[in-house]
Order: C-alpha cells, then structure tokens, then sequence
C-alpha cells in the first residue's frame, strides 16, 4: 500500500487579486512569464491538482508547484522575479544629476557643446558611464535643430483655410497645391560617374559644371496626386500668368479652382490680380509666411529632387527638361496622393507648445 503525498495548502484569490492577474493576462505588453505565472494561480484557485494545471498548462509539475507556493506565501508580489545580486553602483544618483545638471546648463570652455570624453574629463567619470546617462535621459548635445517661427498676423487664419481645404474641400471644386522650384540647375560631373559594383556604391566627383538653370512650375492635385507642369527657363508673373491659362485649359470647365499658394510676389502683381478677375472661377489661398511645410507640393519637389534630380547628370538645360517632364509624365500614370492627417487645431496646438519651450527655455 502506498503511503499518501503531503497534503499542499489550499490556494485561494481575493477579488482584487482576481482583478490584477486577470489584467496581466489580457495586456499585450506583460512579460510572457508573468503571463503564465498568473495563468498558473487563476487554474490552481479553480481547485485543480498540479498535475492536472501542468497537463493543462503543458508545463513541468516543479514549476506549478513554485509559483503556487509562491503565491501562497507573498501574494501577488512572489510572481515578480526576485533582484538579482548584483556589483553594488558605483555612479550615485548625486553623480547622475550632477552630469544631467552640466550637460544642459553649462558648456565647455574650448567648444559649443559636450562629447562623452569632455564630460567624463570635466565629472572625473569614464566615458561609456557618461555615455549611459545620456542615453537614459535622452541627452544628445551634439546634435541640434534650426527652426523658424511665422510671424504671420494671419497664422491662425491661414492655417485653418488651408487645412480646411485638405480635410473638407469643398464639392464641385478641384483643389490644386501650386508653387515653383526655381533654380533647377543642369549639372555635369568633372568626371564620370562610377558604377556601383558589389561592395563600393556609386561614386561621383563633387565639382560639376553648371549648363544652366530652369524653373518647374507645378499644381499637385490634392484628390488624386496627379501633378500639371510647366518648365520655363525664367520665373517672373508672366510665366506664372501662363501656368494659370494652362491650369484653366486642362481643369474642366465646370469645376471651381482653389489654388493653395506661398506669399511670393509674383503671384500678386497686378497682372495676376487682372487675370484672376477675368476668370472668377479661381480662388487663391495663401499659406502663411515662412510656412512652405504647409503646402503638400513641397512633398512632391522633395520625390523629384530624391529621385530625379539629386544624382542626375545633364550637359544641357534641354536634356534637364526632358528628364523632369519624363519623371512628371510617369508620375501621372500611377500618381500617389498625399495624405494630410492633422486637423488645424492640432497643429495650432503644437506650435503654441513649441513657442512655451523656447521662452520657457529663454529664461
């Protein structure tokens, strides 16, 4: 006859208890041990044997029976991992603060900004622990951003017309983002470009020869992403009057116009204003100034210049506007609409922030 096992205490789960393992099961972001160890106590307070939670939970009996004494014996607490023994710290919170505290009030006195080896020679620290510090509290000092603030009267108003125009635009209406990349120039290296082959990029020289300029004039349609261009080699409101009469050619008669434009001259002079008059279906909406980030054809130069123009090679202005207008050509027979996603006041809302971080920064 075989003599009876130990008796194992009962395990049983408070309500609040229930709450919080059944919490850490159901949250994405818990640890997969966590996971089952709280999986372990919820099918022990069921009353099942551990034989029985270890077929169910296809894991070892041993390990059933650690957490269930775990759990029993210090809660919720005896699921965590224990700390592990460790070397004690060396670097005190003192000492943190102390770097964190140089690093964004002071500078050194032979340079604009602190390295890792300027701080550890100035804190009397090792590098590597300098370096770990910054990388806990997000600390790059040598790095650093340029910005610009509109000083716009009409910012607010500005913005919310224009964004308005790309979340709600209005119906029986064509929504047109104009602007012009002035200065397209036609560069030819001093030498030959070199292919890439396996393990060397492609490789060019860094002076070039200047063959001329020209000027895209572009309407990037904000519904479809389709894009209209005119190529001039001068960029003056004659040009810009001539764009328009293209504009009105190729949008069917019976949409309105809204054209989403910067604050450049040419596009007020009273040319332009005489134009606009004689064909009312046209209506114009200026970004603020110093706010180009606001019209979407921006985006648009920035796919023409990454893709076509930046690593092109052209001995003639001519052999430039070929390029652009195949690029423009094949863009439009798959073009790919820009999404805006930020409502006014979200942007609103971050440019105030930015401004209380520069003056709160400035006192």
């Amino acid at each position: 006859m075989s003599r009876p096992g130990p008796k194992i205490a009962p395990l049983s789960v408070t309500d609040a208890q229930r709450v919080v393992l059944e919490g850490w099961l159901r949250r994405r972001s818990t640890a997969q041990a966590l996971a089952q160890r709280s999986r372990i106590v919820l099918e022990c307070a069921e009353g099942h044997s551990i034989m029985e939670v270890s077929r169910r939970l296809r894991i070892a009996p041993d390990t059933v029976r650690t957490w269930r004494r775990r759990f029993i014996e210090r809660g919720l607490d005896g699921l965590c991992d224990d700390p592990r023994p460790g070397v004690p710290r060396k670097i005190t919170d003192a000492d943190v603060e102390r770097v964190i505290v140089k690093t964004l009030e002071e500078t050194p006195k032979n340079a604009t900004h602190w390295s890792t080896r300027s701080m550890a020679a100035a804190t009397g620290m090792s590098q590597s622990t300098v370096s770990r510090i910054w990388r806990a509290f997000a600390l790059a000092p040598h790095r650093s951003q340029t910005f610009k603030l509109s000083t716009d009267p009409l910012f607010i108003d500005k913005v919310r017309d224009v964004v308005g125009l790309y979340l709600d635009p209005p119906e029986k209406a064509l929504v047109l983002c104009v602007d012009e990349k002035s200065q397209i120039q036609a560069l030819d290296r001093s030498q030959p470009v070199l292919p890439m082959i396996p393990g060397v990029p492609e490789r060019r020289s860094h002076d070039y020869v200047r063959a001329g300029t020209t000027t895209l004039f572009a309407a990037l349609e904000v519904a479809t992403g389709k894009v209209i261009g005119s190529l001039h080699r001068r960029h003056r409101a004659t040009e810009f009057k001539k764009f328009l009469a293209k504009l009105d050619k190729e949008v069917p008669a019976g949409l309105q116009v809204h054209l989403i434009l910067d604050n450049y001259a040419t596009h007020k002079t009273p040319e332009i204003k005489k134009w606009l008059l004689a064909h009312p279906r046209f209506h114009l909406h200026f970004t603020p100034t110093s706010a180009s980030w606001l019209n979407l054809v921006e985006r648009w130069f920035a796919e023409l210049t990454q893709k076509k123009l930046k690593r092109g090679v052209h001995r003639s202005v001519q052999a430039l506007e070929r390029d652009i207008r195949a690029w423009l050509a094949d863009w439009n027979d798959q073009p790919k609409p820009f999404t805006w996603t930020k409502t006014a006041d979200e942007i609103l809302d971050k440019v105030a922030a930015y401004c209380h971080r520069i003056s709160d920064s400035g006192h």
